[in-house]
């Protein structure tokens, strides 16, 4: 209940920081915005991460922006592709380009040259390399999610089939993932570089990486079909200078990012052929 109250009061905050102008916005005819952001962490954390970057793009775009996720990744991608329910869509990397098939349009990434999974394990443990896996369990996050596809090839790569070699225990975030280890729940974790950085410097001084994955592109943003053309301009223009206003800054220190730059499709497309036959 506690938690469904902040996430209400978030929404309103929000609501009211646009409710001047909005008739002058380029998007003010498309109000409510739904920004549908990927599950990839619990709902307290997103809504502390994400709240802050919502309320400025409500202020800055003069339109209320209602901020969103799902249950789970399978549903986040069906509300994403069939129901079309988000208007900006922050989803995994591997995920747009079904959703540029659902008809949306990219505007920007995350301002990093790209992002891989790692593998810990607790400091003290004897497994030091992915050839010591076989036989342990591992914690990761949703079979469908980024880190896992990344690690599963991996894994294959160095001739390990992960779904009879290893006991893999799923998690609903990274955050679990990273801890299940470190309580000793399981052997070992996978689970992607920014939230490992991001983690308390108790627990990483506690674990060990033992694999770090090839790079994908890093978390991109797109817009639904909903938005005329004008709006998605001004959403993109919006990302992209967000980092140069003091505003704007303050809101990307909650996901530690950089910025928004430019994204290119074919990045996003070649990432999924390269995760063909790893999300079966």
């Amino acid at each position: 209940m506690k938690l469904q109250s902040l996430v209400f009061s978030v929404l309103m905050c929000i609501h009211s920081s646009a409710s001047q102008s909005g008739e002058h916005s380029p998007c003010a005819a498309f109000t409510p915005l739904t920004f549908g952001v990927l599950p990839f962490v619990s709902v307290r954390q997103l809504v502390e991460r994400f709240a802050p970057l919502a309320n400025y793009l409500a202020g800055a775009l003069r339109a209320e922006v209602r901020l969103e996720t799902a249950p789970d990744f399978i549903e986040f991608v069906r509300r994403t592709s069939e129901a079309h329910r988000y208007d900006i869509l922050y989803t995994a990397p591997h995920f747009y380009p079904s959703a540029s098939n659902a008809g949306y349009r990219l505007v920007a990434r995350v301002d990093s040259a790209g992002m891989s999974a790692l593998i810990v394990v607790p400091k003290h443990s004897k497994i030091k390399s992915v050839e010591d896996l076989p036989g342990k369990r591992m914690a990761t996050l949703d079979s469908k999610s980024l880190a896992w596809l990344l690690v599963k090839k991996h894994l294959h790569d160095n001739a390990i089939n992960p779904e009879k070699d290893l006991t893999i225990i799923y998690t609903p975030t990274h955050n679990a993932s990273l801890l299940s280890a470190y309580h000793g729940v399981t052997d070992a974790a996978v689970l992607m570089q920014p939230p490992y950085e991001a983690s308390s410097k108790k627990v990483r001084e506690s674990m060990r990486i033992i694999a770090k994955t090839q790079s994908a592109p890093h978390m991109p943003v797109s817009v639904s079909a909903r938005p005329g053309p004008r709006c998605v301009a001004d959403i993109k223009r919006v990302l992209l200078n967000m980092a140069s206003t003091v505003e704007g800054a303050k809101a990307l220190k909650h996901n530690r990012f950089a910025g928004f730059s430019e994204a290119q499709a074919w990045e996003y497309e070649k990432l999924k052929k390269r995760m063909q036959g790893m999300s079966q």
